[in-house]
């Protein structure tokens, strides 16, 4: 039966949530047997890319003059670049610097989620270098005292990186133990499970698959619902000074 135009997707004017059914599939320059889910960019007011790349076996992301992180979603990639040569599966990850070339290519139909970000140096900061890992190898820890939400940051905590990525686990009736406003914004891809999520003044209920966008100073809340854990990987700014350095 036609949906007749109901959909759990909302655009705000500090919050977006797009749900898997209002996804709309394009391809990008250099792309090859792969499409994109573009989730958020500067047409938006975001200062970062996020998308999802669906790759046929043999697809292959484009170039970008930017950073790039990817997290491998379901499937298999081989990523090359800076001398480097890895094959990821589901939950590896991979960070490329702005600059040297590199290229993804699919082993198989696959899925990931690209994130994407002008880097913005600091002085007598050195840049950093690609990195290739998995999840699986990076510990957890919880955030603030409670054992039921764990994290695991994917990228070094060091003022060489401009962003970070981390994954977020909830046990099942898990929340935040606030509610945050603050300057950093994020990408948010749901990964499992589910739960009710506070963006701005409205409250959302959100599954796996789904993605949200939080604008600077949106209020924001989750706390996870149902008999699963709930898991979700978050793309934040991260380590700079809030003024734009030709503004200092």
């Amino acid at each position: 039966m036609h949906n007749l135009g109901r959909t759990r997707s909302s655009q705000q004017p500090n919050h977006l949530l797009l749900t898997p059914d209002t996804f709309v599939r394009t391809a990008l320059p250099g792309m090859k047997n792969c499409s994109a889910v573009v989730h958020v960019g500067p047409a938006l007011g975001a200062a970062f890319t996020q998308y999802t790349a669906e790759f046929e076996s043999g697809g292959e992301l484009g170039a970008t003059d930017a950073q790039r992180f990817l997290y491998v979603l379901e499937g298999s990639v081989k990523v090359e670049g800076e001398g480097k040569s890895h094959q990821l599966a589901a939950r590896g990850y991979a960070y490329f610097p702005e600059g040297p070339a590199h290229r993804v290519v699919a082993a198989q139909t696959s899925r990931v989620a690209v994130f994407e970000k002008s880097y913005q140096p600091l002085d007598s900061v050195k840049r950093p270098s690609a990195i290739l890992s998995n999840e699986d190898a990076v510990e957890s820890h919880a955030l603030g005292d409670d054992p039921d939400l764990q994290v695991k940051c994917l990228l070094p905590d060091t003022m060489s990186f401009d962003f970070a990525v981390n994954t977020m686990v909830y046990q099942p009736g898990a929340a935040l133990s606030m509610v945050e406003m603050h300057v950093m914004e994020h990408g948010l891809l749901m990964l499992e499970g589910g739960g009710i999520y506070r963006l701005g003044d409205s409250w959302y209920p959100v599954t796996a698959g789904d993605f949200i966008w939080m604008g600077p100073w949106c209020p924001q809340w989750f706390g996870a619902i149902g008999k699963a854990p709930a898991k979700y990987l978050i793309y934040k700014d991260w380590n700079r000074h809030p003024l734009p350095p030709k503004q200092r």
